[in-house]
């Protein structure tokens, strides 16, 4: 392939990058008029999360970061209310139509916050940026996503009942949600809840099975998988209403992962145990652990109670200006 400053080559992917310099204003207007400060964290890091599975650069005796989560939160601690940062992460490895080594995340937390707020800011920056670009519909491979339809929102439970082929280990039986609120809109409305039992289990096979699942999300709308499991969840809270599973949601749109939000841990007794468990995890598998991040472990006991979420940019922009390869979105692409 040419290189990206090939004339004809980037004449092919002037457009999409012109729909991203649209999204982009948009996207930082809509956060300003929401009241939000942007943050400007630093991207070289002492540890660089808690992600057990995804790899990290190694710069001297510090970390590009991978998301700006631990920094975000500290400065909630340190009294800010609602931040988001629109800026580069990085991670080793990660390549594909969808991934780069080196991508935006647009991430944002706001204090006091519910859990569903954030879901529903998530949803209407999806809509502004198909209104930036005038698309009526997203397409990826062969799904289409109407992302002005009522987003439909499925639990865990309900998703791992209604499409995965078998069950998993460590099932229980599904639980109704307090107050008779239902946990679908849309289409699922209609639809009967789900039989039991329904998966609680987590690790490999849970990974395994939910990447299976994953082409039934978010067409022909967008899809809200809510309620996973606290053991995929090491920085959530758990949910009010049953304790095994956690305030976790991602946001699909043809199948594709855009968005994946917490209603933040703020125990930094329980979290020091979820990320000492992620590093034993990491040791096992893959013969490294990163340090634990002790002075985000002493600002956890002061940071408020919160919501946030990280969006990656890039596929957005890609699914609102109809790209097929994020390298295609990139301004300069590796």
């Amino acid at each position: 392939m040419s290189p990206f400053w090939n004339k004809d080559r980037h004449a092919d992917r002037r457009g999409f990058l012109a729909g991203r310099a649209r999204i982009l204003r948009a996207v930082r207007a809509w956060f300003h008029d929401q009241g939000f400060t942007e943050a400007e964290p630093d991207v070289l890091v002492r540890s660089p999360g808690a992600e057990t599975h995804i790899d990290a650069f190694e710069v001297g005796d510090r970390y590009l970061h991978t998301s700006p989560e631990f920094a975000m939160k500290r400065l909630l601690a340190a009294g800010e209310e609602k931040i988001f940062y629109l800026g580069k992460c990085w991670r080793r490895g990660e390549t594909g139509p969808l991934h780069a080594q080196e991508f935006t995340m647009l991430e944002w937390y706001g204090a006091s916050a519910r859990y569903e707020r954030v879901m529903e800011d998530c949803v209407e920056l999806v809509r502004l940026a198909a209104r930036e670009t005038g698309v009526g519909a997203f397409r990826w491979k062969d799904r289409v996503c109407d992302p002005f339809a009522d987003p439909e929102t499925l639990t865990v439970r309900e998703a791992f009942a209604r499409h995965a082929s078998s069950p998993l280990a460590g099932e229980v039986s599904a639980k109704p949600t307090e107050g008779g609120r239902s946990n679908t809109t849309s289409a699922a409305a209609s639809r009967p809840p789900p039989p039991a039992p329904a998966p609680l289990g987590g690790g490999d096979a849970f990974s395994a099975t939910l990447v299976t699942l994953e082409p039934n999300l978010g067409a022909p709308a967008l899809t809200l998988l809510t309620e996973y499991p606290i053991s995929e969840a090491a920085l959530a809270r758990p949910c009010s209403h049953d304790a095994s599973v956690a305030e976790r949601f991602e946001l699909y749109a043809c199948s594709v992962e855009l968005a994946n939000g917490f209603g933040e841990l703020t125990d930094p007794v329980e979290q020091r145990v979820r990320l000492v468990a992620a590093m034993d995890e990491k040791q096992k598998r893959y013969g490294q652990r990163w340090p634990l991040d002790e002075d985000f472990l002493a600002a956890l006991a002061h940071m408020p109670p919160a919501s946030g979420v990280a969006l990656g940019f890039d596929r957005l922009v890609m699914l609102a200006t109809g790209a097929r390869h994020i390298n295609d979105v990139l301004w300069t692409p590796q």
